[in-house]
């Protein structure tokens, strides 16, 4: 019988390929970081610089994403996993190199659009969830997530460190490179799988993106995504020559942002902790946004020493920190049983438009309104977050499991339905005959999972 808490542990097969796809995500998006911390000061050698266009170059690969994410991961169920991902990287190095190799700003912009084309975040994800376990997920979709912080983190210090040695093109080259590397990995690392999940908890359904998008929760933690990554390119619009006005040349910068990041680091896990036992994440989420606008105030209205300057930074990556890490996991456990790839889906594209849209704004206002428009637009974009979050409440404490069951009829699916729904401690259930597959959503502590088998075993081949 299929039961999803049978072995809490990962097996060989699921270590060594859950590492491989978080190497290949996180190379991925260690390539599409390393520009943002160096990009506004080696920028300006290109005959037609522009502070709009330093922005489109840094938010640019957010619009690609952002209108591909949700069809490639389509794409992925018609075609398979391998090849939407393969064919994804071998798009992201060609963007590299057409940036690389471009004269002009204008040129950088396409190839960082071309870049975001190779849009595999949601065939990565549906690949995870069919080499692994219904139970195992969580844990693989967390290293995932972690190898993304992790290669946004070592993009602030890589940057400026290579760009100094090899300049803006061969930073460009050595992101091609990397994502050919990328492609070696995940050939030989990752075994090849003909199985299936459910498509609704790992990649969205087109039917069910209306009810997803006027959810109230989900809904403002989407608007939270899009604000905080739309802040996050304006504010790289800016720093790097803040940095530079403050007495830092930009070969040094790296030495800056690693120590404020440990610093962020270390005022952002008490406040994780805190916000976890207390289940008060609405309240620690306004103190984050406070952080991000203390940061922002810094930056913009403060004249530029260097020891203002990493205190801003501090500030607010600790905010940042904090809202990327909780965000997502708050996102888990609001989105309906069997939902998830849907929910993602959304908040991945609201965040890639953040992406583009800060960038973009961030570099108009700029070059017309300079250092003091692009902290104002901020500061207005996290008030209205500010405001919204009052709507907010604390995420259930629900835990999403699912079972592979044999249903013949729409009938029997809705027996099971109801059957599954009357038992203690369950909360929502989902049977998609077509998928023949049960998603429950149960509360943590106190469902019984021995009645949840028992309403299951007719229903269940036996292996």
């Amino acid at each position: 019988m299929s039961v999803t808490h049978s072995d809490h542990r990962l097996t060989a097969l699921e270590r060594r390929a859950s590492a491989a796809l978080a190497a290949v995500f996180g190379i991925r998006m260690l390539g599409l970081f390393l520009i943002m911390p160096v990009i506004a000061i080696y920028g300006q050698a290109y005959p037609d610089y522009t502070p709009l266009l330093v922005g489109l170059a840094i938010g640019a690969y957010g619009l690609t994403q952002a209108l591909l994410q949700i069809p490639m991961g389509m794409l992925s169920d018609r075609i398979g996993r391998r090849p939407v991902i393969i064919g994804g990287l071998l798009v992201f190095a060609a963007g590299s190199v057409v940036a690389a190799y471009a004269d002009t700003l204008a040129g950088v912009v396409v190839g960082r659009a071309l870049q975001g084309m190779g849009a595999i975040a949601a065939a990565i994800l549906a690949l995870a969830a069919d080499i692994t376990r219904d139970q195992q997920r969580p844990k693989v979709m967390a290293l995932i997530g972690m190898c993304i912080g992790l290669s946004f983190a070592l993009a602030l210090v890589l940057g400026p460190l290579l760009a100094g040695v090899i300049g803006l093109s061969g930073l460009f080259l050595f992101t091609a490179v990397s994502s050919l590397l990328g492609i070696l990995v995940f050939v030989v690392a990752v075994p090849k799988v003909e199985a299936r999940s459910g498509k609704g908890d790992v990649v969205p359904l087109r039917g069910e993106i209306k009810s997803l998008l006027g959810h109230p929760q989900l809904a403002r933690l989407n608007a939270g995504v899009f604000v905080l990554h739309c802040i996050l390119t304006a504010f790289f619009v800016v720093v790097p020559m803040q940095l530079v006005a403050g007495g830092l040349v930009s070969e040094h910068h790296a030495w800056l942002y690693l120590p404020a990041l440990l610093g962020s680091f270390a005022l952002m896990v008490p406040l994780l902790i805190r916000a976890e036992r207390r289940q008060q994440q609405p309240f620690y989420f306004r103190i984050a946004i406070t952080l991000l606008a203390l940061g922002i105030v810094i930056i913009s209205f403060i004249p530029a020493h260097w020891p203002y300057l990493v205190a801003a930074i501090v500030l607010f990556f600790a905010g940042f920190n904090f809202l990327e890490a909780t965000l997502p996991s708050s996102l888990t456990r609001f989105a309906p049983a069997g939902r998830k790839g849907g929910a993602s889906g959304i908040y991945a594209t609201a965040q890639f438009l953040g992406a583009f849209v800060g960038g973009v704004s961030g570099g108009l206002v700029q070059q017309y309104f300079a250092l003091f428009g692009v902290g104002i637009f901020c500061l207005v974009l996290l008030l209205c977050w500010f405001i919204i979050s009052f709507g907010m409440t604390a995420p259930p404490q629900w835990q999403d499991l699912s079972y592979r069951v044999t249903l013949s009829n729409d009938q029997q699916a809705r027996a099971l339905a109801q059957a599954l729904a009357a038992i203690d401690g369950v909360e929502e259930v989902r049977v998609v005959q077509s998928e023949q597959t049960a998603y429950l959503k149960v509360h943590k502590s106190h469902y019984n999972e021995q009645h949840i088998a028992t309403q299951l075993e007719s229903f269940q081949t036996q292996a």
